[in-house]
């Protein structure tokens, strides 16, 4: 390689350089609390930022599953947030199709309070939320949670669904139309399958909420304590004196492995999902 070559390359190579310290840097965390999650409660502070431990603890995911029932909670978040998934994104499919295919009186008002939702802060709304779940019977409860969790507005899942069916051709639902379908034929059977991408989109976007939320299901299952999900249920390596960090870091790990699986399968239809909308 010449001379000028590798001075021409310089600055991509500087680029890369750039880059891959960005990533390093970005996963890092990541990276720390899977070795975190194989040394001993000391050796989290003593070994300060290395990641190599030195003699990795195994049992700290055994005591994570199996001691700390972290086992139940994973099936409790999985039931949640499969439901609340599921809810949400035939709901939110449905009013963006509508408010996007169809006009009709008083549709500026409803897209101007679902926006206006956005900057209602989650906080104000428990109160009525939990006196609603405790006069229905609903307050201890995985149907009260799910319901709690896929009740809220999904503005954003909303306004991704109205972007993409509105770059569809109007002319494919009059064709259908003119074939007798109707309106439930049309959105089921043609548009829905159309929006895989933004339904993939809108699957990652519910999926991630509703894995983290904490404040949520923690007003949820005060006094039911076996129907917490992951993210309550690290509350239980927290003690009176002392902290389990390593098993707190296993359980941490145990609980990404899900997320991770789900973004790897729909990323090329995350991807996708975004920018069609925002091309629409």
């Amino acid at each position: 390689m010449t001379l000028s070559k590798a001075l021409r390359r310089l600055p991509w190579w500087l680029a890369a350089a750039a880059l891959a310290i960005g990533c390093l840097i970005w996963i890092y965390p990541f990276l720390w609390m899977v070795a975190a999650s194989l040394k001993t409660s000391a050796e989290v502070f003593t070994q300060g930022l290395d990641l190599l431990p030195g003699n990795p603890q195994w049992e700290n995911y055994e005591r994570a599953w199996g001691d700390a029932q972290f086992g139940k909670y994973l099936l409790n978040t999985v039931i949640v947030t499969v439901a609340t998934v599921v809810v949400v994104v035939v709901r939110c499919a449905m009013a963006g199709y509508v408010l996007a295919r169809h006009e009709f009186r008083g549709r500026k008002i409803v897209m101007g309070t679902l926006i206006a939702t956005l900057f209602v802060p989650a906080g104000y709304t428990i109160i009525p939320l939990v006196d609603l779940a405790q006069r229905l019977g609903m307050l201890n409860s995985l149907t009260g949670m799910i319901l709690a969790m896929s009740g809220a507005a999904h503005v954003a899942a909303i306004l991704l669904y109205i972007g993409y069916f509105r770059g569809i051709p109007k002319e494919l639902t009059e064709a259908a139309l003119m074939d007798g379908a109707g309106f439930a034929t049309v959105f089921f059977r043609i548009m829905l399958p159309l929006a895989k991408p933004v339904t993939a989109t809108v699957t990652v976007l519910t999926f991630l909420n509703t894995w983290n939320a904490f404040f949520l299901p923690l007003v949820f299952t005060f006094s039911r304590p076996d129907l917490r999900t992951v993210s309550v249920g690290m509350l239980a390596f927290v003690g009176e004196n002392a902290t389990d960090w390593s098993g707190m870091a296993a359980a941490a790990t145990i609980s990404l492995l899900p997320v991770v699986a789900l973004f790897i399968a729909l990323q090329r239809y995350f991807v996708e999902g975004i920018a069609g909308a925002v091309k629409s």
